[in-house]
């Protein structure tokens, strides 16, 4: 049988299998079990599909046992599910493509003492919560009914708040910010700095740029023996000074980034991998994905910088120096709507109709991108796979085809005939060798394209989550025009930042694509001068006469 509930606040579906509910309004629940913070239901209109949990408290038949104690068998009490909130994908729009995508797995869990005892982590973490769990959420979660005291619908007389709590826009502390509601300490080695350039808006660039290698990675050993990892060896040119890192600590600076920059397209991570983790192509595999993840994050002029990403990269051997500077990391309280005052504007004001224009824009061109990314990255892996199976395969048969026509030339027990003999059987060793050279191109030339396109694939799938937070502070101008200009001022913020991110991207994706390509068609040039040559010196072998 159904449960009835009463819907506490609004709440407008943004993604398939979600319903819209409305204040008051009696639902049906198919079961009390929560998935991650829904429930699923059917609403007044017959919809049926996913509700928030914390946003109905469900009506209960309450039969008292025969005690006298003046309550009616028919009286109806309410309850209210007790719900967690958590931040980050697992408690995010179901189906939607949220752009914060820690790696899951059992590879390099977190089961030594590189993190004991580190405040905000553990201490605050509860089963099966991740890091990205602890997000800031006080500023846009709706009260909870409870006696006579009533949910607060307004932030104050004349703007609206959003009390849907999994909008992009709400969790990334952008309406919070919109509102006025951050607050916050601001050092100046904490400001970023948008300029105007050319182009429109810039992060302003780095004045001590700087590189990082990524050395091949060296398996360790803790517990006597009993686990085994594997280490990278991490050298920037501004100290150049290795430092140690196993991909877990990758991981937990990924989500730290994440957390702390809710507009900037941090790169993806290669995946973990449960088992096979130690096979050498795996290893090789992830270095070159961490080369790139490295490459795009030592080239961002905000992310480059930031205290988080400097601690990871110079901090040594000493573990207390690292676990200072990590819980100081996951104690940064310039997240989520703080992050926006630590961002410098121009002092002329972007023309908002403008700004609109330029996101559309933007949004049309990376769906655009998106789609011929997987037509492209598909073809080249068809290719790749046909030249490592289908032409090696091709060629070794017509090199033993010639093999076999010099075995039977060396049954003619003619003296003259030897030259001839040799010359043929070394053709056929000669397509046996090309065979090889199609075989091993790809890795040279294919699968490098096939990386760039899967880490771009991260990037892209991380603007929808950003763009939306802009689009979002757009509306809320919109829908309050007679507000005055802090609103506006913090628009533009958010407006401008969101800009200088997409110039960024532009300006990487012409510089990574353009070099990719470039090394795709020297080394393409390269593999066929070598077949090249092969076939030259075979031809050669014709002219000997023995």
């Amino acid at each position: 049988m159904a449960l009835k509930a009463r819907v506490l606040y609004d709440f407008h579906s943004e993604n398939p299998g979600e319903i819209s509910i409305s204040e008051n309004e009696l639902v049906s629940l198919f079961s009390e079990e929560e998935l991650e913070g829904w429930l699923e239901g059917k609403n007044s209109r017959g919809d049926v599909g996913l509700i928030p949990a914390s946003y109905v408290e469900i009506i209960r038949d309450h039969i008292p046992s025969n005690n006298n104690n003046g309550f009616s068998p028919s009286k109806v009490e309410t309850t209210t599910q007790p719900t967690y909130v958590q931040r980050g994908p697992e408690a995010g729009s179901v189906g939607s493509g949220g752009s914060f995508h820690t790696s899951q797995g059992s590879d390099d869990d977190w089961d030594d003492d590189w993190d004991d005892g580190s405040p905000g982590s553990e201490v605050l973490r509860g089963p099966g919560t991740s890091p990205s769990s602890l997000y800031p959420m006080t500023t846009s979660l709706p009260a909870r009914r409870g006696g006579s005291q009533q949910p607060q619908a307004k932030s104050s007389a004349t703007v609206g708040r959003n009390l849907n709590r999994f909008s992009t826009f709400v969790k990334s502390g952008g309406e919070a910010f919109l509102l006025g509601e951050a607050a916050a300490f601001v050092k100046d080695g904490d400001r970023i700095c948008v300029v105007m350039g050319k182009h429109g808006p810039e992060w302003q660039d780095d004045p001590y740029p700087f590189t990082c290698t990524i050395d091949d990675p060296t398996k360790q050993t803790k517990f006597k023996g009993m686990k085994s990892y594997m280490s990278y060896g991490l050298t920037p040119t501004h100290t150049n000074i290795q430092v140690n890192r196993r991909y877990k600590h990758f991981d937990w600076l990924y989500a730290r980034l994440v957390e702390r920059f809710p507009v900037i397209s941090v790169p993806h991570l290669p995946e973990k991998q449960a088992t096979g983790r130690f096979e050498e192509d795996f290893i090789s595999k992830r270095r070159k994905g961490l080369i790139w993840w490295m490459n795009h994050m030592t080239t961002h002029p905000v992310l480059a910088r930031c205290d988080v990403f400097q601690h990871f990269l110079t901090c040594g051997a000493d573990e207390k120096a690292w676990k200072q500077g990590k819980r100081k990391a996951e104690r940064d309280e310039l997240v989520g709507a703080n992050f926006f005052l630590t961002i410098s504007t121009p002092s002329a004001p972007l023309d908002l109709q403008e700004v609109e224009s330029k996101i559309e824009g933007f949004k049309t061109f990376t769906k655009k991108m998106d789609e011929n990314i997987v037509v492209v990255n598909a073809t080249i892996n068809d290719f790749a796979r046909k030249q490592m199976s289908g032409f090696k395969k091709e060629y070794h048969k017509v090199g033993q085809s010639f093999k076999l026509l010099s075995q039977a030339f060396e049954l003619d027990q003619q003296s003259y005939s030897g030259g001839l003999n040799k010359a043929i059987s070394y053709t056929g060793d000669a397509y046996e060798a090309i065979g090889d050279y199609f075989a091993d191109q790809p890795r040279q030339d294919l699968d490098p394209i096939s990386d760039l396109l899967d880490l771009y694939r991260g990037h892209l799938s991380n603007f929808p989550d950003i763009i939306h937070v802009q689009k979002g502070a757009l509306t809320k101008v919109k829908d309050c025009p007679t507000q005055g200009g802090e609103l506006h001022d913090r628009c533009n913020i958010i407006s401008c930042a969101t800009l200088a991110e997409i110039q960024h991207f532009h300006r990487t994706r012409v510089r990574d694509f353009r070099a990719q390509i470039q090394h795709h068609l020297q080394e393409q040039i390269g593999f066929f001068q070598k077949i090249t040559s092969k076939l030259e010196d075979a031809l050669q072998s014709y002219n000997s006469e023995q």
